[in-house]
């Protein structure tokens, strides 16, 4: 079993232990969701993936999923003068972004409308994700962003997907109707790996294109990239990869946010009465002593009150000022013992006060 503890290293704000089994998929996938599957592009990879672009004059160049703008300004560094766009669902990284990018929109891409053939260039590297909604049969995020973005491109316009290998054939479809010229490289960098990614190029096909394009075509493609996914060395390193997108000129782009207001529904949200009624239970007061005991407190009171989580708090002043926070954990003691030709295995079970200790420059403890 690992522990993590993780604090602030400005200040002495929150401490916080999270033990699980290694591989732990639940807990992966919680863990992706409280950082609403936020996984950025490293900035060499983008720089990398970018070294395979020529921008024409004037390009007008889109994120659906900016973060904070850094991968797709890495990518696009020797772009001549041209506008970036960005939207991002996060309110603290959609804020970061717009101090980088021309147009940055604050919330969800799929809620988010443009003009079709708006701009030269998409950068898109989705939530690894099924959609949440309240019918079954939630399609993947992959497939859903690329299909949402895809008509938005200018006719050659360039699509650059950054999605995981086994999700390919989610997006074959989509990829093999509105796009043409395409090639996919797999991505080498530790982070990458951890995931498995690749990087999608294509190129936007003309209406026409579209409409002209056979079933029998889209199947052959629909084939050939999902054998990509079952076949991993079939797939060429970007690092191996030799060839050159050329992103076309386009005019100034437009996006119209049509979703929820974000930021207004999380300032309300405290004031309304559905919320007045559970903020004890989602937010609890903690337990406050007000009163002097009748007789001195012997140990045994102090360890319950403070695995109760009574003692919880800042304590120490200057160099020992630190956080604490207790709890109680089962401990099991084994031993062996000889009897004769047997071994008895013996077991003791006992509860032990576990202190989780922060510190305001990042020292962390925990104590038994």
């Amino acid at each position: 079993m690992g522990q993590t503890t993780a604090t602030t290293a400005a200040a002495v704000s929150v401490c916080v232990i999270i033990t699980t089994k290694p591989g732990s998929l639940v807990m992966a996938r919680n863990y992706a969701k409280l950082r609403m599957n936020f996984y950025p592009l490293p900035d060499a990879v983008a720089e990398h993936i970018g070294q395979h672009l020529s921008f024409q004059h004037g390009c007008s160049i889109l994120d659906p999923c900016a973060g904070e703008g850094k991968a797709v300004m890495a990518m696009t560094r020797h772009a001549p003068a041209g506008r970036r766009y960005g939207i991002e669902l996060d309110a603290y990284r959609a804020e970061e972004a717009g101090k980088v990018l021309d147009v940055v929109v604050q919330g969800d891409a799929l809620n988010t409308r443009s003009r079709v053939e708006s701009f030269g260039m998409a950068f898109c590297n989705p939530p690894f994700d099924f959609e949440q909604g309240e019918q079954g049969g939630n399609q993947r995020m992959e497939k859903l962003f690329a299909a949402h973005i895809s008509r938005w491109l200018v006719p050659e316009g360039i699509l650059v997907l950054v999605i995981p290998s086994d999700r390919l054939a989610d997006c074959a479809r989509t990829l093999a109707y509105h796009f043409a010229d395409l090639h996919v490289y797999r991505l080498e960098a530790p982070e990458c790996e951890r995931y498995r990614q690749i990087v999608v190029f294509a190129k936007a096909k003309t209406r026409r294109e579209r409409e002209k394009t056979r079933d029998q075509v889209i199947t052959q493609t629909e084939v050939y990239l999902s054998g990509l996914m079952r076949d991993p060395l079939r797939v060429t390193s970007l690092s191996e990869a030799d060839v050159t997108y050329v992103v076309p000129a386009s005019g100034p782009a437009e996006l119209v946010y049509s979703g929820l207001p974000l930021d207004t529904i999380e300032d309300l949200l405290p004031s309304s009465p559905a919320y007045r009624q559970l903020a004890p239970v989602l937010n609890p007061e903690p337990p406050r002593l007000s009163t002097r005991p009748l007789t001195p407190l012997h140990k045994g009171h102090l360890g319950l009150l403070a695995v109760a989580g009574a003692i919880n708090s800042t304590v120490g002043t200057g160099e020992r000022l630190h956080l604490a926070a207790w709890q109680t954990k089962k401990k099991i003691t084994k031993w062996e013992e000889e009897e004769g030709d047997k071994t008895v295995i013996h077991e003791r079970e006992q509860f032990v006060h576990e202190l989780a200790v922060a510190f305001p420059d990042g020292r962390t403890a925990i104590l038994e």
